[in-house]
């Protein structure tokens, strides 16, 4: 290939193509302009790089390329109106749908919870068989409240978040498997009957719940999000609607359950905020307890209302963009 000649016959068609990328508004003609040229250059590209042995000519239509692709397919951006779509319908919405899977966890995992801490606090050789005489005497002493005041509080509230959202992490990527899900949520099942049952049985109840509730109410609740929309992606496969293949229904409650990841990360915050910050403040327990209910409430308030308009108002979130063609769509007359 002479590749002087070859730049001398297509420059003017690259040079026209980059000017269109680079301009801000085009009109219907120029959008078809742009078609061609990036079909014309994307054709030309190709038998460039099986011809050419100049690396950079061929990075620098790759470049051109990418940038004509990115225009024709309207490239998304951020923008506070993407985020705002999030925190009003997107993620309260897929939230609300899922409510009879996190909330049949919840109601699971409360019962079984309440079970090992009656069952441990009447057996006492079970608490010393679970964690042993002396650590026993030694959390109701001064483990389970010093346990909130080792370290500081923002580096508590960190350690806190990272370990709660990556525990929801775990439960939704694992959720299709079932049997992940369960243990984990068995291990903080069985480490809070273990517990609250060795603080009861040495009549320290009131500290316990006193020390677990603020913060507790809107943790779990995030963990039973997590668990239940994990096990809705197992459901999907196990028993796909009618209407979808087993693959489609997989992708569509996959993508629930990535939203609601994203959206649980700001839940874990503000939950690991009240449990570093308010569960070890000097202030009455009653006032505790209190915020740590009024944070709850507000969390379940915000899923209800607002998830129950987005459901109204919007269907089921689509199956992967990847089941369907992408078509590109422009407007006469309008802008890009």
């Amino acid at each position: 290939m002479d590749l002087d000649a070859y730049v001398a016959e297509h420059g003017g068609q690259w040079r026209r193509l980059d000017e269109l990328c680079r301009r801000r508004r085009l009109d219907a003609a120029e959008v078809d302009e742009l078609v061609v040229l990036y079909q014309r250059t994307a054709t030309q590209l190709s038998a460039l790089r099986s011809r050419s042995p100049d690396p950079a000519l061929v990075s620098q239509l790759s470049q051109l390329v990418l940038r004509a692709r990115a225009r024709l397919t309207g490239r998304p951006r951020a923008s506070w109106a993407a985020v705002t779509r999030f925190l009003v319908s997107g993620f309260p919405g897929a939230v609300y749908r899922a409510w009879p899977w996190w909330c049949g966890v919840a109601t699971a995992f409360s019962l079984l919870s309440f079970f090992l801490i009656w069952f441990v606090a009447n057996n006492p050789d079970t608490a010393a068989a679970f964690i042993g005489e002396d650590a026993a005497t030694d959390l109701v002493d001064s483990g389970f409240a010093g346990y909130y005041t080792e370290f500081s509080a923002p580096t508590f509230a960190f350690h806190l978040w990272t370990h709660n959202a990556w525990l929801a992490a775990q439960c939704l990527a694992s959720g299709v498997l079932i049997v992940p899900v369960f243990y984990l949520l068995w291990q903080n099942a069985l480490n809070i009957g273990v517990v609250g049952g060795v603080m009861v049985s040495y009549g320290r109840a009131d500290v316990f719940f006193g020390l677990i509730t603020p913060h507790g109410l809107l943790e779990l609740t995030g963990v039973f999000v997590a668990a239940g929309l994990g096990l809705r992606v197992a459901w999907a496969w196990i028993a796909p609607p009618p209407d979808l293949t087993r693959g489609q229904s997989v992708a569509r409650a996959g993508r629930s359950a990535v939203l609601v990841a994203v959206g649980l990360v700001g839940v874990f915050a503000v939950s690991a905020f009240v449990e570093a910050f308010v569960t070890p403040a000097p202030v009455p327990v009653p006032l505790r307890v209190g915020l740590g209910a009024a944070v709850w409430l507000a969390f379940l308030a915000y899923v209800v209302v607002l998830g129950r308009r987005a459901t109204h108002r919007t269907p089921p979130p689509p199956l992967d963009p990847g089941d369907h063609e992408v078509v590109v769509t422009t407007r006469r007359g309008g802008g890009q």
